[in-house]
């Protein structure tokens, strides 16, 4: 399969620009100048915080946001906001060399502003695990971290690689993924959980809808009829969206108790995390093939 050998495939090195600097080029397309090795880093989303600890740099940490959970050390580091809103002053207090963001929505708010104070900013912005293993590769060579990266991401794709081979004979399983009940959102075409589904034996029933995150109108649901719903809750959602959207109540998943709570944090963060989900959802959804 051409995505398996994409995946296997080693990502170029950085363009090493004089003895001090690097240049990589971010999910914008962006070539940004960073140090050769970044030690002060603030990072703008819960996968990317996750992703700067799996590979051992969590103490080059010095700023993250309000959802920055997860490792526990996590909830220690200085919070600049949430999100969408954090906070620029606090960012510049903090004096990173580089800001990690997690989609290019944010970018031209930052860019100008954080460039007259000589800090970086990096784009991440997975549509796949393909993708997530890319942004672990990415910030490990930023953080001159290349080989701990590099044994996250082999470890990832080797369990990535077990559920494929487990689910590979089982019929896939049409499937809805609801982000939200009211109102109604779900997983579109560009969302990296649409591949999480694929992966693990699921065909998303709005897999083409166009968008990451698409609102999704009580008449589609109707007529989507999955035989499977995904719930991601109990995470840091808590309780949210744990109950099924009222237009999906009498599908074929519900009558055939086809619905599956499974942790939000797995599933809705493109980070380390996301192949536990993928693990979770397998299961799930293809009990039989991880019998013993």
């Amino acid at each position: 399969m051409l995505a398996i050998a994409l995946a296997c495939a080693q990502a170029p090195k950085p363009e090493t620009v004089g003895a001090a600097t690097q240049q990589l080029t971010d999910d914008a397309g962006r070539n940004v100048t960073l140090p050769a090795r970044v030690e002060r880093v603030i990072t703008l989303a819960p996968n990317l915080t996750e992703i700067v600890f799996a590979i051992g740099a969590g103490d080059r940490v010095v700023g993250n946001t309000s959802y920055c959970d997860y490792p526990p050390e996590a909830k220690n580091v200085a919070k600049v906001g949430d999100t969408l809103q954090p906070s620029l002053e606090r960012i510049v207090a903090l004096r990173p060399q580089v800001v990690l963001i997690s989609t290019a929505s944010q970018l031209e708010v930052f860019t100008q502003q954080l460039q007259h104070q000589n800090i970086a900013v990096f784009v991440t912005d997975p549509h796949d695990l393909d993708g997530v293993f890319r942004s672990i590769e990415q910030v490990g060579r930023m953080m001159d971290q290349d080989q701990q990266a590099q044994a996250v991401v082999q470890k990832l794709r080797e369990r990535t690689a077990a559920v494929e081979k487990a689910v590979k004979q089982a019929p896939a399983v049409r499937a809805f993924y609801q982000v939200s009940g009211e109102p109604l959102y779900t997983a579109g075409r560009e969302a990296f959980v649409t591949d999480l589904m694929r992966r693990a034996g699921a065909i998303s029933v709005t897999g083409d809808v166009p968008g990451a995150w698409p609102r999704y109108s009580n008449e589609s649901a109707l007529a989507a009829r999955p035989d499977a719903i995904i719930l991601p809750t109990g995470g840091s959602m808590g309780a949210a969206n744990s109950n099924v959207a009222e237009a999906l109540r009498n599908s074929p998943a519900v009558q055939a108790g086809r619905v599956y709570k499974i942790n939000d944090d797995h599933l809705a963060r493109p980070g380390p995390r996301a192949v536990q989900g993928l693990e979770e959802m397998a299961r799930a959804l293809h009990p039989e093939a991880f019998k013993q």
